[in-house]
């Protein structure tokens, strides 16, 4: 199992390397991929479904235009990862320290950043739709016209957020899950600058 995961990784970044001539596409489902060292792998446009990434140290790991749904980062740490245009929907960050990182252009549908630590991340242009930020903490995050839409802030700690004017927000919730306080608009713009310290 573990020499074809890893045969798996070769193909893709020959099929990288030869922009798609010679190899093949990383195709995982609900591997978990903590048995492996991430640090010389090509992972950029690889289609890793549910896959398990949690508690791992993850450093300058290139992830751009990858399918990562429903896989899990919780209590995972990374630095300098790169999730360009990425699909991380229904994605798991719960508990995790996310660094230097590049989200932008991705969509994070339903994705958990639940009691995450993101700092000096570009979320430009990514789509917040039911996203969960609970009680997470953003510092020098950069959220110019990204799109807000019921995205849980409950008990979120915000420090030096650039971009809030350009965002667009449709709403976000203050509230629950269970018990929703949703603002809309203007009224989330304003809660926003209100909450930033």
């Amino acid at each position: 199992m573990e020499g074809n995961i890893i045969r798996k990784f070769e193909l893709h970044k020959k099929w990288v390397e030869t922009i798609g001539k010679e190899g093949e596409m990383l195709r995982l489902d609900e591997v978990d991929l903590r048995r492996f060292d991430l640090s010389d792998k090509l992972v950029e446009q690889a289609y890793l479904i549910e896959c398990t990434f949690d508690d791992l140290n993850l450093e300058n790991i290139d992830f751009h235009t990858s399918l990562l749904c429903s896989s899990t980062f919780k209590n995972a740490y990374l630095d300098k990862c790169d999730f360009y245009k990425s699909d991380l929907r229904y994605t798991d960050f719960s508990n995790s320290v996310i660094k230097n990182s590049r989200f932008s252009k991705g969509d994070c549908w339903e994705a958990i950043f639940r009691n995450a630590n993101l700092v000096d991340c570009n979320m430009i242009n990514v789509l917040f739709y039911l996203t969960d930020f609970s009680d997470a903490r953003l510092e020098n995050v950069d959220i110019s016209v990204a799109t807000f839409e019921e995205t849980l802030l409950n008990g979120v700690t915000l420090k030096n957020i650039k971009g809030i004017e350009e965002a667009h927000f449709k709403s976000i919730n203050i509230g629950t899950l269970e018990e929703p306080i949703l603002l809309k608009s203007e009224k989330a713009k304003e809660w926003l600058l209100e909450k930033c310290e």
